[in-house]
């Protein structure tokens, strides 16, 4: 087990994932600062109204997009590997823990679950009249690619971070998929019958 800063915050970065972060607080700052200074990472975690999650990404900053006199920084962080945490830790200014890592179970999806989810990821694009970005995964696998690129929420997000093989993660997200491009195409239903004047009802 390490010990980590964590940074809570009320979105989800998955593995491989880069995210633009505006940090204002004093104790952020001293946990960037010293990211920066040491070249160590901090984890990031999911917190909303329903709490904050045990799950989450281990990060680096991989750029400084700007500084401000105030000492406010943009910074662009990079998501690495998932961690489980195990034990939070006191005396600093911002939240730590001990944390473990999060290992994916032995074996991958095999050809025609990647061809299904592919193709819904395809199908998505084309609902919402999206020019597709060619699939080109690293090492953090087709699911975790595809979810950084489409608009799922944080729940659905947070869901595919903790499945335990890619193989549920490209199957879960082949569903999630299809759900936004049903949602996407009665969006512009309704669009186009609130020009006409007319009503469509919500489907489900």
């Amino acid at each position: 087990m390490r010990e980590i800063g964590l940074f809570p915050l009320e979105v989800v970065l998955l593995p491989g994932e880069r995210l633009p972060l505006h940090i204002f607080e004093p104790r952020y700052r001293e946990l960037i600062g010293e990211c920066l200074d040491e070249g160590v990472e901090l984890g990031l975690l999911l917190s909303d109204d329903e709490g904050t999650r045990d799950v989450g990404t281990t990060a680096s900053v991989a750029e400084v997009l700007a500084r401000y006199d105030d000492g406010r920084l943009d910074v662009l962080v990079e998501g690495h590997e998932r961690f489980r945490v195990v034990e939070e830790t006191v005396g600093r200014s911002f939240m730590t823990a001990r944390i473990e890592p999060v290992a994916d179970a032995a074996g991958g999806p095999d050809d025609e679950d990647v061809a299904r989810c592919l193709a819904a990821y395809a199908r998505l694009a084309e609902a919402a009249d999206t020019e597709l970005e060619p699939p080109d995964p690293g090492p953090e696998g087709l699911a975790y690619w595809i979810a950084a690129r489409v608009g799922l929420g944080t729940s659905a997000r947070q869901g595919l971070l903790e499945l335990l093989s890619e193989r549920e993660r490209v199957s879960a997200l082949t569903e999630l998929l299809a759900g936004a491009r049903t949602a996407v195409r009665f969006e512009r239903l309704a669009q186009e019958r609130a020009q006409a004047n007319g009503r469509v009802e919500p489907p489900g």
